[in-house]
């Protein structure tokens, strides 16, 4: 069962009908959300609920057969006798008063930030208690240096970036953790339409390529591919930093020849008629993270009711995002000038998955890009692994400290399990990126079987 099912539901099917669980089809649950949310008390009592019936019946099938026996209602009269649920909730609502409830958060205008901006247009922050201005930025050092400069509370990151503020690469070490990845896959190999000759990666020697940050898994998985073709990326091509919203221009000027970037950027020179689409980048790692929730750990501290509850908002968003029947509404919701002013069109075949390649085809892949919160320890273990592979770190590398100081997979859960979700019962796990297959527990060994590397 989905870890963003109804745990008080016998008839939910394991892929679920809507973020919640409760209503029976998306359209039903977008009616809900824009009629009003449920009051605190209620939303804290029912919260209170689903994290007992998940604790008494921590397994889906016999919970699911204890409710079909009892009935929901008479299960969750039970509870109210055998528990004090009212005391209970009444702890919950006095613990979990945000501190600050008018709050900023940074994001770049791309698709991996679909459920922070979702958010507010579609209510979930409104529904967790917050009042949050949702900031369009033009770019990550400015995403960086105005959550340092406290100018934001919290931010829109890639997932790498909280691994370097922490560790002092591009800025003065500072705290800071990803709360939430924002998306998996989602990105993709775009190049100039002049380039219809280069399908064979080997052919890409000598060509000039934009990535969004030096700390990002665009650079990483770009380099990834180029090296397993036998490119160097430092000496065979050109990698420049620019900006996802200034990339389509630089290929339209021919400034670049190709991209790594969010499925929005592909789509959108696609759309232009300037580039096309060479390859996901799912087809390197299937369920890769790209983008996080992040904030300084200063923040996190000082304020954990508040980072509890827009966590709860993001991860009640990317419940939401990560229902394929709900994509098109969040297209359209996302595409104004205020968020990716995009035609929703463009955004449409990001979320969707059906989408023209540049090439003359239509692709369908209702995975090119997912929505799932957990931050894997094991995720920030391998862009250590990259790192220290491009010389970004020196010296030895504590791999699992810092993984588990910055990527907080362990609060995550606790916050999920209070919202009644289901989270993974473990924070590492192995993957196979181009068929190599990554092991969490031995970084040093991954790390020294690459044969193009700086360290």
């Amino acid at each position: 069962m989905s870890m963003f099912s109804n745990p008080f539901s016998t008839k939910s099917r394991l892929s679920g009908r809507c973020a919640c669980g409760q209503h029976d089809s998306a359209d039903a649950h977008l009616a809900a959300e824009r009629a009003g949310s449920l009051d605190d008390e209620t939303r804290y009592r029912e919260v209170v609920a689903s994290g007992l019936m998940r604790a008494l019946f921590p397994q889906d099938i016999k919970r699911r057969a204890f409710l079909k026996a009892v009935g929901a209602s008479t299960a969750a009269a039970a509870l109210a006798t055998f528990f004090p649920l009212d005391t209970a909730t009444e702890a919950f609502a006095d613990t979990g008063k945000p501190e600050k409830t008018d709050l900023k958060v940074g994001f770049i205008p791309i698709t991996c930030a679909t459920p922070i901006i979702m958010a507010h247009p579609m209510g979930f922050y409104k529904k967790h208690g917050l009042n949050v201005d949702v900031v369009k930025t033009a770019g990550w050092a400015v995403i960086r240096d105005k959550t340092i400069n406290k100018e934001y509370d919290a931010a829109h990151m890639l997932a790498p970036m909280p691994l370097a503020i922490s560790q002092g690469l591009g800025s003065n070490p500072i705290p800071f953790v990803t709360a939430a990845i924002e998306n998996v896959n989602g990105q993709s190999f775009t190049l100039g339409i002049k380039h219809k000759d280069k399908m064979d990666v080997k052919s890409w020697k000598g060509l000039k390529f934009a990535i969004p940050y030096d700390f990002s898994m665009h650079n990483y998985l770009l380099r990834y591919l180029l090296a397993e073709n036998g490119i160097d990326p430092d000496t065979d091509v050109q990698l420049r930093v620019v900006p996802p919203p200034e990339m389509v221009a630089n290929l339209r000027a021919e400034n670049i020849d190709g991209f790594l970037a969010p499925d929005n950027v592909a789509q959108r020179a696609v759309y232009d008629g300037v580039g096309f689409i060479h390859s996901l980048s799912k087809s390197m790692w299937d369920g890769h993270p790209c983008c996080a929730f992040a904030a300084s750990r200063e923040f996190m501290t000082t304020m954990p009711n508040t980072y509890a509850a827009l966590l709860r908002a993001i991860v009640d968003a990317t419940g939401y995002a990560s229902k394929a029947e709900n994509r098109k509404a969040i297209a359209e919701a996302i595409a104004p000038a205020a968020y990716l002013n995009a035609p929703p069109i463009v955004l449409e075949q990001v979320l969707v998955g059906k989408y023209a390649n540049g090439l003359g085809q239509i692709k369908d892949d209702p995975d090119r890009i997912d929505f799932n919160p957990f931050p894997w320890d094991s995720f920030a273990v391998w862009m250590l692994t990259q790192m220290k592979r491009w010389g970004q770190v020196k010296g030895e590398v504590d791999y699992a400290s810092i993984a588990d100081q910055v990527f907080l997979a362990t609060d995550a859960a606790k916050v999920m399990k209070e919202m009644g979700l289901t989270p993974p019962t473990t924070t590492m796990k192995s993957f196979s990126v181009m068929g190599k297959v990554f092991d969490p527990a031995k970084p040093t060994e991954y790390l020294n079987s690459f044969a193009i590397k700086r360290s």
